[in-house]
């Protein structure tokens, strides 16, 4: 899913973000920016779902309730329930001058957080104001275990690129709500964290140029919420011909229904039944006009989680695109767990060519698939290869693509091909084939070739 830069793990001061045991929750301080709901700034459209509380970095907390985001108690709008989850947002300072620092741009300092309180959480990630920068640079966090009180080692967030997210042309990337984000990491129930973020080239004073790191850090600690029960897998394998989607689903249909090479329909959980709540995605759906090809990635969020816990890491990692990135919806349009799990992502419809948040210059007329997990040093199971190819099978056939063919498309425009270049690919490719980044991690970019091959015989071609 991430661009990928090379970390180093050179030693530095940190400060560590700790909840004692003793505490309750409610006698917890509220962090800065927790998106605790309140509510919106601005009444929104009747029968569509208005942004959703986003944090502003660096800004101050709004009016009313310290400590959340938004203006509550607008006069004529109502107050928004409870919704399962919540985001705290922490603001990540500069390091004070002093004598060792004062030869060093501030911009360019190693940035640690203080000593705060802070509500449990399972998934953490750093934030910045714009989407276009890139951090050059390391991010690292500890955390400790909400049940024994243990501190991890610290583990690398992998620092994105500006090869990531919405289209620049697309409604979605010209919104302005936009952030430049790390890939979250999954790190389980955990009431502690230390960070530390230190710019590429870093150096005592006098040692040299560092990198700048990019304006308004933040300290993204997600809490997923509860698992919806009873589980329902979705709807079972069916026949080689797809069920048609809801007359008022809208949206781009495969233009050939009938198309000779499809393969049977993989079970599929539904956004229902992995948790989605919909009321954090803007309103709406966004499509194109067909699907050519896949991009595989993976989440980069580790593999330090149980499939039972896959709808937590899901819900987790949707937090963290639309509340702390800024993105309408999940980004990728299909996830799939390492037990082979296949969950609907982002919303529209499973059958239809929706317009992810993927593969930053060739969104449009494609499709996401991220597996949850990190591979760079880490083989896929044989479940997920199965999982790949036998969705590969099913929505490429529905648009009539081979998966062990080429493609060629255009350039939306990216770090990697400018706007409007033609590139060919594999109809399944791997994400860094489309930008400049590991994912899907080498050792799951090395099974694209058997991937193809399985998806191609699952769609019947000789």
């Amino acid at each position: 899913m991430r661009g990928f830069l090379s970390s180093s793990t050179g030693v530095a001061a940190c400060a560590a973000l700790v909840l004692p045991l003793s505490l309750s929750a409610g006698a917890l301080a509220a962090p800065a920016h927790s998106d605790r709901p309140v509510p919106p700034a601005h009444p929104v459209e009747a029968g569509r779902a208005g942004p959703p509380n986003v944090a502003v970095p660096d800004a101050p907390d709004a009016p009313g309730t310290p400590g959340t985001t938004g203006t509550p108690g607008t006069p004529g709008v109502p107050d928004v329930p409870d919704v399962p989850g919540v985001t705290q947002s922490l603001p990540i300072p500069a390091a004070p001058d002093s004598p060792a620092t004062r030869t060093i741009a501030p911009n360019a300092r190693e940035r640690t957080l203080h000593q705060r309180e802070v509500q449990p959480f399972s998934l953490v990630g750093v934030v910045w104001e714009d989407a276009g920068s890139d951090l050059h640079g390391t991010v690292q966090v500890r955390t400790r275990d909400v049940r024994t009180g243990a501190w991890s080692g610290w583990q690398d967030l992998e620092t994105h690129t500006a090869d990531h997210g919405a289209d620049p042309g697309s409604a979605e990337g010209a919104s302005g709500r936009l952030r430049g984000a790390t890939a979250p990491l999954w790190v389980g129930a955990s009431d502690g964290v230390e960070v530390r973020v230190r710019p590429e080239g870093a150096a005592h004073a006098g040692e040299g140029e560092a990198a700048p790191l990019p304006r308004g850090l933040r300290l993204e600690l997600v809490d997923p919420g509860e698992a919806p029960t009873p589980a329902d897998p979705g709807p079972a394998p069916g026949p080689r011909a797809f069920a048609p989607a809801a007359a008022d689903e809208g949206g781009a249909a495969p233009r050939d229904a009938t198309a000779k090479y499809v393969g049977p329909r993989p079970s599929i959980v539904t956004r229902k039944n992995w948790g989605a709540d919909e009321s954090l995605r803007e309103g709406g759906f966004a499509y194109t006009s067909t699907v050519k090809a896949a991009f595989v990635h993976h989440s980069s969020t580790g593999n330090n989680y149980t499939c039972k816990q896959a709808p937590s890491v899901l819900r987790g990692i949707y937090r963290y695109h639309v509340v702390s990135s800024g993105w309408r919806d999940f980004g990728y349009n299909f996830a799939i767990d390492k037990c082979g799990t296949i969950y609907e992502g982002r919303a529209g419809g499973v059958t239809k060519a929706v317009l992810g948040a993927h593969t930053l210059g060739f969104n449009s007329n494609t499709m996401g698939v991220a597996v949850l997990g990190t591979f760079t040093g880490t083989n896929p199971p044989a479940a997920v290869q199965t999982a790949i190819s036998r969705l590969t099978a099913w929505k490429l056939g529905l648009f009539g693509r081979n998966p062990a063919g080429k493609v060629t498309l255009t350039s939306g425009g990216s770090g990697k091909y400018k706007k409007g270049r033609n590139v060919t690919f594999g109809v399944i490719a791997g994400h860094r084939d489309g930008v400049s980044t590991d994912c899907p991690g080498t050792r799951l970019y090395n099974k694209l070739g058997s991937i193809r091959t399985a998806a191609a015989k699952y769609q019947g071609r000789p």
